[in-house]
């Protein structure tokens, strides 16, 4: 299908060359299509600091099945609920916020026995009129996990729980989450609100990508093809190029332990993130997950990075620092 749909387009592309070679192409005032500032070899320049600080539920709610959409009237509403069922002078809040206001449930400190940040450590959010950021499939929801996914998945939630790694309470800090011990929070880090910045560098051959949290850098090549598949990372191996005016990453090579952090998917994870400046102020960033291992189909999700003029300051975590 995929074959088809690209010789229809490029059939399409070639018939129309006499006429676009007659008549200019129209402006982007004309078109409502933004034309981003460019780089010195004409690619489009994503240079500068992203913030990811959306509270758009990863999967449509159930109240809002079969529409993919707010309104106006709902959006506002939606915004009211949100207000409505957090403590701005509390603890920080980590969890969706939408589901709490769509079912009108306050929420408290996630770590009642001993407290948490406040809720000053934590970004001001955004709301759009999505329903959801997975965007294919049409349901918005994440395809069922297959019985080695969940079971993977098991296995991460456990380390997360009391005192205890996989053995129990912990013996050393090698008992501890990776997360915990700041060493990662895999790539790409995919958590709203709390130093979910991201800072781009370009160079003609090369995208640096850098994540707020810990500090990881992901290294973009633009040329060559991935390692061998005995080779793994635990950011994995990105290798990207341009379709357009879009930056096309595709990263394999993943680690066993780099992967656990992407909604538990396998060390056979392929990740394909598309990345398109759509105004001066977004960044849409799309991420199709693809592991047979996990799910029982790929899916994808887009999330609206968000320009943000300050810089980014030093994570210092101890191990991590």
């Amino acid at each position: 299908m995929r074959n088809c749909l690209i010789a229809v387009a490029l059939a399409g592309a070639l018939a129309g060359v006499s006429v676009a070679a007659q008549n200019p192409a129209p402006k982007a005032a004309e078109t409502g299509k933004y034309t981003p500032p460019r780089t010195a070899d004409g690619h489009p320049d994503f240079s500068g600091v992203w913030a990811n600080n959306h509270i758009t539920p990863t999967e449509r709610p159930k109240e809002w099945a079969g529409k993919d959409r707010l309104t106006d009237a709902e959006l506002d509403q939606l915004k009211k609920d949100v207000a409505a069922v957090y403590d701005k002078e509390g603890d920080a809040i980590f969890q969706n916020l939408v589901e709490a206001a769509l079912a009108k449930r306050k929420i408290g400190s996630y770590d009642p026995a001993t407290g948490n940040y406040n809720e000053f450590w934590m970004a001001e959010r955004e709301l759009d009129h999505r329903t959801s950021l997975v965007t294919d499939p049409k349901d918005g929801r994440i395809p069922a996990m297959t019985d080695a996914g969940k079971a993977r998945l098991a296995k991460l939630y456990e380390t997360f729980t009391g005192e205890g790694g996989p053995a129990g309470r912990s013996n050393g800090p090698e008992d501890r989450p990776v997360t915990e011990r700041c060493i990662t929070f895999g790539a790409p880090r995919l958590q709203p609100g709390y130093d979910s910045y991201f800072q781009f560098v370009q160079s003609k051959t090369t995208v640096g990508i850098l994540q707020e949290t810990i500090h990881d850098v992901r290294i973009v090549h633009l040329d060559g093809k991935h390692p061998p598949a005995s080779v793994r990372q635990w950011l994995g191996d990105s290798r990207g190029h341009w379709e357009g005016d879009t930056l096309v990453v595709e990263t394999t090579n993943y680690s066993p332990e780099g992967t656990l952090m992407l909604n538990g998917a396998s060390d056979h994870l392929k990740m394909t993130e598309r990345f398109t400046r759509v105004s001066a102020d977004y960044i849409n960033w799309e991420m199709t997950f693809d592991d047979p291992q996990t799910w029982t189909r790929p899916w994808t999700m887009m999330i609206r990075l968000k320009k943000d003029p300050k810089q980014i300051y030093e994570y210092a975590c101890h191990e991590g620092n």
